[in-house]
């Protein structure tokens, strides 16, 4: 449990700083206007869900004394660690040259994370066939990733005071760590993998593919899930530090800082909501927690702006909104990851690594649909960006048309999204399925 929690956490470190500070930091430190940082990160997610497929079908063919996935976790820990790194920094240059470079960085990067957490994820359905004992690794999993993504914001929080040098020293600490984590889980993964159960190797065209995901209601109905709850997290982390101190009025200097507790919240929910899932059963968890999320959503919609600098009597209201944003969120990261393994078990030959890889590609080609999106609406909504930072992120006054657009992608349209997600869940199997021990 402990080696299997460390896996994620050099990808859950990576995903979380990038959710939380990319755009800001492509848009204040970078100086890149809104359209071309919301495009960038269309990039990253696009190119991230083209290679899933690929790397998905080579991790269920590779052949090694380790069983298919630990070859590739291994021999993409060091990459995944040095283009983290280099994901901040600001190379000298005009506006189209910092692009390109970003770019290749932006690939590099979702490369190697794909390489460490597709594998990964897929060890979750081959080490064990118990349905408990998969909750417990997902949990195990997403905790490992939600307090390595709490590390991460607290070394955002003590380096992001000088700018661009700040946001280079974060990368070169988070890389390090993220690197050694990966490590660390290969070795104490590896006895368990070796023994693990194995794909069925067969070579399968991607219109075959489609044709199996197609006749899988389960892994359809996970697939709905999952895109729409991470839809609205994402959304939500790529405004949130926007919100905070272009909506708020959050004092720059102490906006890195506010976002823990979500991450804190995140993880205590995480635990809260595995332990429902295994008493009462993963559908009932979810809908609890969807409904913290959208009461916490709507809120955060209309949360009025901050009149005397953040005083503790106005900061204390901000947190636990925030910690209730967190504790409904945590179901994004356990219940759909749980229930997987339910489609995959649908299928007789479960190709486990296909199923991740598909679930994967489809959640971050809607995310980089929407990041593009979502840029090119502040910028249509005269969202003005910085030329420089001091910090993590400067406040300027911005038009009252771009302040509604981040509101609503703080508020509305994520409670939509967590009730869409509902709905596509309420013909579940899940009757018992918490019960069941093999």
């Amino acid at each position: 449990m402990v080696a299997y929690g460390l896996g994620d956490a050099g990808t859950g470190l990576a995903a979380t700083q990038l959710g939380f500070y990319l755009f800001p930091f492509f848009t204040c430190t970078a100086g890149l206007p809104a359209f071309i940082a919301g495009s960038l990160l269309t990039v990253i997610k696009v190119w991230d869900a083209i290679n899933d497929p690929l790397i998905g079908w080579m991790s269920d063919h590779t052949q090694s004394r380790w069983g298919p996935r630990i070859p590739w976790i291994l021999g993409a820990a060091l990459p995944l660690g040095i283009s983290l790194s280099a994901m901040w920094w600001v190379p000298e240059g005009t506006t189209l040259q910092r692009t390109f470079y970003y770019v290749v960085m932006a690939i590099l990067l979702m490369t190697a994370y794909t390489s460490v957490n597709l594998p990964y994820a897929a060890l979750s359905t081959e080490l064990t066939s118990d349905t408990a004992i998969r909750t417990r690794l997902n949990a195990a999993r997403f905790t490992g990733s939600i307090v390595a993504g709490l590390s991460g914001l607290i070394v955002a929080s003590l380096v992001l005071t000088d700018g661009a040098d700040g946001y280079l020293r974060m990368g070169r600490i988070t890389g390090t760590i993220a690197t050694l984590a990966t490590l660390a889980c290969c070795w104490g993964l590896a006895p368990y993998a070796k023994k693990s159960a194995r794909p069925i190797n067969q070579a399968e065209p991607p219109l075959a593919q489609l044709k199996r995901i197609r006749s899988n209601p389960r892994f359809l109905m996970v697939l709905g899930l999952y895109l729409a709850l991470w839809f609205g997290l994402q959304l939500m982390q790529v405004v949130a530090l926007i919100w905070l101190v272009q909506v708020v009025h959050v004092p720059p200097n102490l906006s890195t800082w506010i976002l823990l507790p979500f991450q804190l919240s995140a993880l205590l929910g995480l635990q809260l909501w595995s332990l429902l899932s295994n008493r009462r059963g993963r559908l009932v968890a979810l809908r609890w927690g969807a409904g913290l999320w959208i009461v916490a959503c709507l809120i955060s919609m209309v949360f009025p702006a901050m009149q005397h600098g953040g005083t503790p009597a106005e900061l204390t209201p901000l947190i636990g909104l925030i910690a209730l944003v967190g504790i409904g969120a945590s179901t994004a990261y356990l219940i759909p990851w749980s229930l997987l393994p339910d489609a995959i078990d649908a299928d007789p030959t479960r190709p486990a690594g296909l199923y991740t890889a598909w679930m994967v590609l489809g959640q971050k080609l809607i995310i980089g649909v929407s990041m593009s999106v979502f840029g090119g609406l502040l910028s249509l909504t005269g969202y003005i960006s910085s030329a420089s930072c001091e910090g993590a992120m400067n406040f300027i006054e911005q038009p009252a048309s771009a302040l509604f657009a981040i509101r609503m992608s703080m508020g509305l349209i994520p409670a939509i999204l967590v009730g869409i997600g509902l709905l596509v869940m309420r013909r579940w199997p899940d009757r018992g399925a918490h019960l069941q021990r093999t």
